[in-house]
């Protein structure tokens, strides 16, 4: 039954995804903030189709730790999952993807309307300092930056392999960063079309005031995002 449901799933994800892109269309021509409600429309219905379907249901922890306004947010990326749940949880995200997304026709012309920040990782430092710039416009706007340190998806059990980019934007930004843990990895796994029945769990962490060094700010960062993401993961565990 699970794999009938993950297949039926995927099959529904992907119809719902191309649904919304095409008879939401209109709003590539509307005012972006309306554009970003209708993305946060489709990332909730995709929820609904993963509980009904699939059996997943999600629990958002410490959500008072994020601000009001421009913010950092960073946390752990162990599946697809969390690219789209944690957008309605955001007021006006801005997340940092791969460049790469933006040649798909439709979903790529959207990355842009929404006004989210690819970044072109083989360009090294010229993909930084466009990604810091990026950034400081999204917090001008009063805009919520959301960054992977990792940079690509991680199994739950591997180990923590932080790249620069989020210490590089927290120096520049000077608005205080919320790190988040989860443990979605256990239950719609990387790479696997299998979606395991449980419950995913997000938790927004104590923020990190702005002004830290560099080194102390990637310590304390990855410290407490591993340290969540352990217990998250145990406790997940064992609820499967």
């Amino acid at each position: 039954m699970i794999y009938l449901r993950s297949a039926l799933f995927n099959v529904v994800f992907y119809i719902n995804l191309a649904l919304f892109m095409l008879l939401g269309s209109g709003f590539y021509f509307t005012p972006r903030k309306w554009s970003v409600r209708a993305l946060q429309v489709w990332a909730k219905s995709s929820l609904f189709w993963l509980r009904v379907i699939a059996g997943i249901r999600m629990e958002v922890r410490g959500q008072h730790h994020v601000p009001e306004g421009a913010c950092l947010v960073a946390g752990k990326h162990q599946s697809f999952w969390e690219t789209f749940a944690i957008l309605p949880l955001l007021d006006d995200p801005a997340i940092v993807l791969k460049k790469e997304l933006t040649y798909i026709p439709f979903f790529g012309w959207f990355i842009y309307k929404f006004c989210m920040i690819p970044v072109e990782r083989a360009a090294g430092t010229q993909a930084l300092r466009s990604l810091i710039g990026a950034a400081e416009q999204a917090v001008a706007m009063g805009r919520q930056v959301v960054i992977m340190p990792e940079g690509t998806r991680r199994s739950p059990d591997d180990p923590p392999d932080y790249k620069p980019g989020a210490a590089a934007l927290y120096g520049k930004l000077d608005v205080p960063c919320v790190p988040f843990a989860l443990n979605s990895g256990l239950f719609w796994p990387r790479r696997q079309f299998l979606r395991r029945p449980g419950t995913i769990v997000i938790t927004f962490l104590e923020p990190i005031p702005p002004g830290l060094n560099r080194k102390h700010f990637q310590l304390r960062l990855e410290t407490s995002i591993e340290t969540e993401t352990k217990r998250l993961v145990d406790e997940g565990r064992g609820a499967l």
